[in-house]
């Protein structure tokens, strides 16, 4: 009996299996998935065409900073009062022109201190080198009043050095940009005074693609475009930065106009593009 069982219970089991297999995916003949449609290849005139986009649009985002190639804060060199301001903001000047003058009553009365103390100590020489003929003074008096009026004389030359300092001059032509000080205020050495820009020297300030090294040089002609007034101006690369900026990766470029950029002032910002780049 318990054979009979036994045999029944197999029976069962291997009809199960087979079931089983006729229903799994192993058995069943597998659905074929919907083919994958691939693109149309792209002509050659599509390609250059979509490339020439792009190359026109990545010259569009390069920006350019226009500067000045002179520009200069000049700060005080003394402590003092401000006696007399000669120009004032946006002013134009000329190289050497007297822009600001400081009270200085007290450096003028010490270069006249110092000029009586060299006339004394002259006289004080010459006295010791008359008594010296006549044997009524030694080699070391003459000497030590010598060295007095060597003394004397560098004072006179220190005073007049500080003199200098009341006068303020322009270093070269330009406009006044900025006025950080007014008349009869009192200034601490090395305070900043005013700016001079001169709008005549202008360059642009231009950070490419570190990439472009290879073939940007000093020389590359490029154009600027103004973002103010929509006119465009040549230039050409002057200077390129030694070291890549890490970060952004970016190169900095420096171009000068090709002659007096009319209508452009330091501050304003444009595009630049470049008509030899290579377009690949």
């Amino acid at each position: 009996m318990n054979l009979n069982i036994r045999t029944h219970a197999a029976a069962v089991f291997l009809l199960f299996s087979v079931g089983v297999l006729a229903q799994s995916p192993a058995a069943t003949t597998e659905k074929a998935s919907p083919p994958v449609r691939s693109a149309p290849p792209m002509s050659s005139a599509t390609l250059s065409n979509l490339l020439e986009q792009a190359t026109t649009l990545e010259e569009r985002e390069i920006s350019a900073l226009v500067g000045s190639g002179e520009e200069s804060v000049l700060s005080s060199q003394m402590a003092g009062k401000i006696k007399k301001l000669y120009y004032g903001l946006g002013d134009v000047v000329k190289a050497g022109a007297l822009l600001l003058e400081f009270d200085c009553e007290s450096e003028e009365a010490q270069l006249q201190t110092a000029q009586a103390e060299h006339r004394g100590a002259r006289e004080s020489h010459l006295s010791k080198m008359r008594l010296q003929a006549l044997g009524a003074a030694g080699e070391l008096e003459v000497t030590l009043a010598a060295a007095a009026v060597d003394k004397a004389r560098s004072q006179i030359s220190l005073r007049q050095a500080q003199l200098a300092y009341c006068k303020v001059m322009a270093p070269f032509s330009g406009s006044l940009v900025k006025l950080r000080i007014k008349t009869a205020e009192s200034v601490t050495a090395g305070q900043p005074l005013l700016e001079l820009v001169n709008p005549d020297a202008l360059k642009a300030q231009i950070f490419v693609p570190a990439a472009w090294s290879r073939w940007i040089r000093v020389g590359t002609p490029v154009v600027v475009k103004s973002s103010d007034n929509g006119r465009t101006y040549r230039a050409k690369i002057s200077k390129l930065n030694a070291r890549v900026e890490g970060v952004s990766q970016s190169l900095e470029l420096e171009a000068r106009f090709d002659g007096p950029p009319q209508g452009l002032l330091p501050g304003m910002v444009g595009t630049v593009m470049f008509p030899g780049r290579p377009k690949n």
